[in-house]
Protein backbone atom coordinates (compact mmCIF):
# COMPACT_ATOMS: atom_id res chain seq x y z
CA UNK A 1 0.00 0.00 0.00
CA UNK A 2 1.15 3.29 -1.43
CA UNK A 3 0.05 6.36 1.24
CA UNK A 4 0.65 9.12 -0.77
CA UNK A 5 -0.09 12.53 1.58
CA UNK A 6 -0.02 16.05 -0.03
CA UNK A 7 -1.88 18.00 3.62
CA UNK A 8 -0.56 17.23 6.53
CA UNK A 9 -1.73 18.80 9.64
CA UNK A 10 0.13 19.34 12.88
CA UNK A 11 -2.02 21.50 15.87
CA UNK A 12 0.34 22.60 18.25
CA UNK A 13 -0.45 24.33 21.72
CA UNK A 14 2.01 27.71 21.68
CA UNK A 15 2.28 27.15 25.04
CA UNK A 16 2.93 23.52 25.81
CA UNK A 17 6.23 22.35 23.90
CA UNK A 18 5.17 18.77 24.57
CA UNK A 19 2.50 19.23 22.09
CA UNK A 20 4.68 19.13 19.31
CA UNK A 21 8.32 18.26 20.72
CA UNK A 22 7.88 14.78 19.73
CA UNK A 23 5.41 15.19 16.94
CA UNK A 24 7.01 17.70 14.78
CA UNK A 25 9.58 16.20 13.68
CA UNK A 26 7.17 13.14 12.76
CA UNK A 27 5.42 15.68 10.84
CA UNK A 28 8.12 17.40 9.07
CA UNK A 29 9.35 14.02 7.82
CA UNK A 30 6.10 13.07 6.68
CA UNK A 31 5.97 16.07 4.32
CA UNK A 32 9.44 15.56 3.56
CA UNK A 33 9.02 12.12 1.99
CA UNK A 34 5.90 13.14 0.46
CA UNK A 35 6.34 16.36 -0.56
CA UNK A 36 3.66 17.46 1.19
CA UNK A 37 2.08 20.90 2.64
CA UNK A 38 2.72 21.13 6.22
CA UNK A 39 -0.43 23.01 7.93
CA UNK A 40 1.05 24.24 11.12
CA UNK A 41 -2.33 24.82 12.87
CA UNK A 42 -2.98 26.14 16.67
CA UNK A 43 -6.12 27.48 18.59
CA UNK A 44 -6.61 30.72 20.38
CA UNK A 45 -9.41 31.12 22.61
CA UNK A 46 -12.43 33.48 21.78
CA UNK A 47 -13.10 36.49 23.87
CA UNK A 48 -16.74 36.67 23.18
CA UNK A 49 -18.09 35.34 26.08
CA UNK A 50 -20.83 37.71 26.81
CA UNK A 51 -20.31 38.23 30.48
CA UNK A 52 -17.06 39.80 29.65
CA UNK A 53 -17.18 40.94 26.03
CA UNK A 54 -18.82 44.16 26.97
CA UNK A 55 -15.73 45.07 28.93
CA UNK A 56 -13.30 43.93 25.98
CA UNK A 57 -11.61 46.20 23.04
CA UNK A 58 -13.41 46.20 19.83
CA UNK A 59 -11.33 44.02 17.66
CA UNK A 60 -10.08 41.88 20.26
CA UNK A 61 -10.68 38.44 18.69
CA UNK A 62 -8.59 39.75 15.91
CA UNK A 63 -5.80 40.98 18.13
CA UNK A 64 -6.00 37.66 19.75
CA UNK A 65 -5.61 35.65 16.42
CA UNK A 66 -2.51 37.62 15.02
CA UNK A 67 -0.77 37.34 17.97
CA UNK A 68 -1.33 33.87 17.79
CA UNK A 69 -0.04 33.47 14.38
CA UNK A 70 3.21 35.73 15.13
CA UNK A 71 3.92 32.95 17.70
CA UNK A 72 3.00 30.31 15.23
CA UNK A 73 5.50 32.12 12.75
CA UNK A 74 8.06 32.06 15.08
CA UNK A 75 7.91 28.55 16.11
CA UNK A 76 7.64 27.63 12.09
CA UNK A 77 11.01 29.36 12.17
CA UNK A 78 12.79 28.26 14.81
CA UNK A 79 11.86 24.41 13.78
CA UNK A 80 10.40 23.58 10.54
CA UNK A 81 13.30 23.32 8.04
CA UNK A 82 13.52 26.14 4.96
CA UNK A 83 13.04 23.14 2.48
CA UNK A 84 9.32 21.92 3.55
CA UNK A 85 6.45 23.83 2.07
CA UNK A 86 4.78 25.08 5.54
CA UNK A 87 1.14 26.98 5.89
CA UNK A 88 0.45 28.61 9.47
CA UNK A 89 -3.30 28.40 10.24
CA UNK A 90 -5.24 30.04 13.73
CA UNK A 91 -8.38 28.66 14.52
CA UNK A 92 -10.77 30.29 17.41
CA UNK A 93 -12.30 28.73 19.51
CA UNK A 94 -13.16 24.66 20.66
CA UNK A 95 -9.95 23.42 20.15
CA UNK A 96 -10.95 20.04 17.92
CA UNK A 97 -13.31 21.31 16.53
CA UNK A 98 -10.91 23.90 14.93
CA UNK A 99 -8.50 21.60 14.24
CA UNK A 100 -11.12 19.09 12.71
CA UNK A 101 -12.35 22.57 10.57
CA UNK A 102 -8.92 23.80 9.33
CA UNK A 103 -7.94 20.39 8.57
CA UNK A 104 -11.51 19.91 6.18
CA UNK A 105 -10.49 22.97 4.63
CA UNK A 106 -7.08 22.62 3.39
CA UNK A 107 -8.56 18.62 2.30
CA UNK A 108 -6.17 17.11 4.96
CA UNK A 109 -5.05 13.53 4.06
CA UNK A 110 -3.42 13.29 7.66
CA UNK A 111 -3.18 15.11 11.00
CA UNK A 112 -0.33 14.45 13.23
CA UNK A 113 -0.19 14.80 17.14
CA UNK A 114 1.09 14.45 20.41
CA UNK A 115 -0.31 11.85 22.17
CA UNK A 116 -1.94 12.36 26.17
CA UNK A 117 0.36 11.38 29.18
CA UNK A 118 -1.48 10.70 32.08
CA UNK A 119 0.68 13.28 34.04
CA UNK A 120 0.78 15.93 31.67
CA UNK A 121 -2.75 18.68 32.06
CA UNK A 122 -1.73 20.46 28.82
CA UNK A 123 -4.33 22.48 26.78
CA UNK A 124 -4.41 20.68 23.31
CA UNK A 125 -3.79 16.45 23.86
CA UNK A 126 -5.30 14.81 25.59
CA UNK A 127 -9.54 14.82 25.12
CA UNK A 128 -9.19 17.01 22.34
CA UNK A 129 -6.72 14.36 20.42
CA UNK A 130 -9.46 11.57 21.32
CA UNK A 131 -11.95 13.76 19.86
CA UNK A 132 -9.86 14.77 16.49
CA UNK A 133 -9.23 10.81 16.24
CA UNK A 134 -12.93 9.79 16.34
CA UNK A 135 -14.24 12.55 14.11
CA UNK A 136 -11.24 13.40 11.61
CA UNK A 137 -12.61 12.29 7.86
CA UNK A 138 -8.64 11.73 7.28
CA UNK A 139 -5.71 9.60 8.71
CA UNK A 140 -4.41 10.68 12.10
CA UNK A 141 -1.26 9.71 13.40
CA UNK A 142 -0.55 10.17 17.01
CA UNK A 143 2.80 9.89 18.64
CA UNK A 144 3.60 9.55 21.95
CA UNK A 145 5.95 11.49 23.54
CA UNK A 146 9.40 10.37 24.13
CA UNK A 147 11.28 9.60 27.27
CA UNK A 148 14.59 12.01 27.67
CA UNK A 149 16.21 9.01 28.39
Amino acid sequence: MNNKYNNIVIPVDLYHESSWRSALPDAIEQAHSNGATLHVVTVVPNADIPAIAAHLPDGIDEHIRQEGLESLNQLITQQVPENISVNPMVGQGSIYKEILRLATSVDADLIVMASHRPELKDYLIGANAAHVMRHADCSVMVIRERSAS
